[in-house]
């Protein structure tokens, strides 16, 4: 199998690299966008409803002179807290679509109870979230609790023309059917209803609390060793879970790992969410790993977290998320990664370049051991 290109200082990065567009400018840091390309599913995987946007690698330009004359590339919102600029090149919510059909005032889908949509929780690539409160008490549980009784729930909302949704639901939900055979997956929130209402394809899920870019940042960016460690620990056990249901997440990030709501007995406890770049890394039916593939011209995931091989067009497997995971938990417990702060049409390239010339001991400097010996770890595991 095609072995991992060596990181060595100086190390020189492919000619092409995966497209990407250019970013768009963050406004909501709990929620990432995502590449605007098809999930490609292995055979038996459902088929992914993305269209593949592709575009030559741009040439190489300066890193020095890519980077922003100021601030380190970060950008900060009106409460002087980080807000995250690296984003994939999808494409968001038409603009158009929120203003022409706009969300509505109430829920109700799939045989689910009726829901008062309330206060926004987010919006990413090709959705928004929003908290939902049962209008009839009857039977409901704390939302803490969960469950399809919860009195209050979030509601998922993806416009039937945004780009996920070209040839009918949204790929997720897909996944999420998957998972559903398999008897549920540990750390993932329940979807409990789904369908179509008016303009809107919504998903009925478990209502959850902070991400954690959400708890970095009123941390004063900062997390403890111990912190970053008990992270590490839970959310390994749940891509062990994930990739043991033969899925890859394809999106590790910050702002994908959630906390249970505050204040609740799992205000502690670890989720994963946003499954829309998910992919299969066995077959469905034969159970062999899926096929080799590269396909330079095609990037799916976000650009400061992704790993090299996802830059390079390969085909995901499950190193890609563990890679993906150590770069979230150095980013958690040092603040920054190296690859922060290009600019312009080819940061991606410029990102994989750097991603490729630093060593793990570079990037690891000032770390405990076990993290450097992690980091050693993910980025030389082999394709299958």
């Amino acid at each position: 199998m095609p072995k991992r290109p060596a990181r060595k200082s100086g190390a020189e990065a492919p000619d092409k690299l995966a497209g990407e567009k250019k970013d768009s400018p963050a406004t909501k840091p709990d929620e990432g966008a995502k590449a605007d390309a098809e999930p490609r599913p292995a055979s038996g995987a459902a088929k992914a409803g993305r269209a593949e946007k592709k575009a030559d690698a741009p040439a190489f330009i300066d890193p020095e002179a890519a980077k922003p004359a100021t601030g380190r590339g970060k950008k900060k919102n009106a409460a002087g807290m980080e807000v995250s600029e690296e984003r994939s090149g999808d494409q968001p919510v038409q603009a158009d679509a929120d203003d022409a059909s706009p969300v509505p005032d109430r829920a109700q889908v799939g045989g689910s109870p009726v829901y008062k949509v309330e206060r926004k929780l987010g919006k990413g690539g090709f959705g928004q979230v929003y908290v939902g409160t049962r209008l009839s008490s009857a039977g409901t549980r704390p939302a803490h609790e969960g469950g399809s009784n919860a009195v209050q729930v979030a509601l998922k909302f993806e416009h039937r023309s945004s780009k996920g949704c070209n040839y009918g639901p949204p790929y997720e939900w897909s996944v999420y059917n998957a998972f559903s055979t398999l008897g549920g997956i540990l750390g993932v929130p329940k979807v409990h209803y789904k369908g179509r209402q008016g303009e809107y394809y919504v998903m009925v899920m478990d209502l959850l609390g902070p991400s954690l870019w959400d708890t970095w940042n009123t941390n004063s960016q900062l997390m403890s060793q111990e912190m970053v460690a008990c992270i590490a620990v839970e959310a390994l056990a749940i891509l062990e879970n994930f990739h043991s249901k033969g899925f890859v997440h394809g999106d590790i990030k910050p702002e994908n790992f959630l906390l249970g709501p505050p204040g609740t007995p799992t205000e502690k406890k670890l989720y994963l969410v946003d499954l829309g770049l998910a992919t299969r890394w066995r077959d469905a039916i034969c159970s062999t790993h899926v096929d080799y593939d590269q396909r330079p011209d095609i990037f799916r995931g976000t650009v400061r977290y992704a790993s090299v091989h996802a830059h390079l067009g390969r085909t995901g497997s499950r190193r890609d998320d563990l890679e993906s995971l150590a770069y979230t938990l150095l980013f958690l417990l040092k603040g920054r990664l190296p690859w922060q702060g290009y600019q312009g049409d080819n940061k991606g390239f410029l990102v994989c370049k750097k991603k490729m010339a630093t060593s793990a001991e570079a990037l690891c400097r000032y770390t405990p051991q076990a993290f450097r010996q992690h980091m050693e770890a993910v980025v030389n595991l082999k394709f299958d």
